[in-house]
């Protein structure tokens, strides 16, 4: 696998345990590490929303029902049509989560929560939050925020994508 590749680091973020597929926990445990986070319960409509659209996700995913996606299997599904049929519903109920007042945006601490509860390092979140607000008004907005992710993996190029899953430095 080519971990400098944009679908290569995504993958490798979502490969929770490190064993070289992603299994259907380690993509299913990212809605409840999101909300431990943000102090949900799991019975919050948010979080039953972000639930349902992650195991909708995985079954687009997992597209031969094994219980797992190798890196092969995960290239080849992940690009603009998995990012707009599914992806895109995913990647916001997640950022809703986050959003404590529910204004369409995250301040960096909420953005940060976030991206640590879904596999990155602080600094990275850090970095990525900064490269995303443009404009320095302290907050992200959903939309920018999904167009970013989605610029990164189709390659298309993302600087919040970079910070996200680079090393770091």
């Amino acid at each position: 696998m080519n971990h400098s590749t944009a679908k290569g680091r995504v993958f490798v973020m979502l490969d929770a345990d490190g064993d070289g597929v992603i299994s259907q926990q380690d993509y299913l445990s990212r809605t409840e590490r999101v909300a431990l986070a943000t102090g949900r319960k799991a019975d919050d409509p948010l979080v039953v929303t972000a639930r349902a659209s992650g195991e909708r996700a995985w079954a687009s995913m997992d597209a031969d029902g094994d219980g797992s996606v190798t890196f092969e299997e995960y290239a080849a599904w992940a690009g603009a049509e998995a990012f707009e049929s599914v992806c895109r519903g995913t990647l916001a109920a997640l950022f809703d989560l986050a959003d404590a007042d529910e204004d369409g945006a995250l301040d960096r601490s909420e953005f940060t929560a976030l991206r640590e509860a879904l596999g990155n390092p602080a600094g990275n979140a850090d970095a990525a939050f900064d490269a995303l607000d443009s404009d320095g008004d302290g907050r992200v907005v959903r939309d920018d925020y999904l167009e970013s992710i989605r610029a990164h993996v189709i390659g298309e190029g993302s600087p919040m994508g970079d910070a996200l899953y680079g090393d770091g430095s």
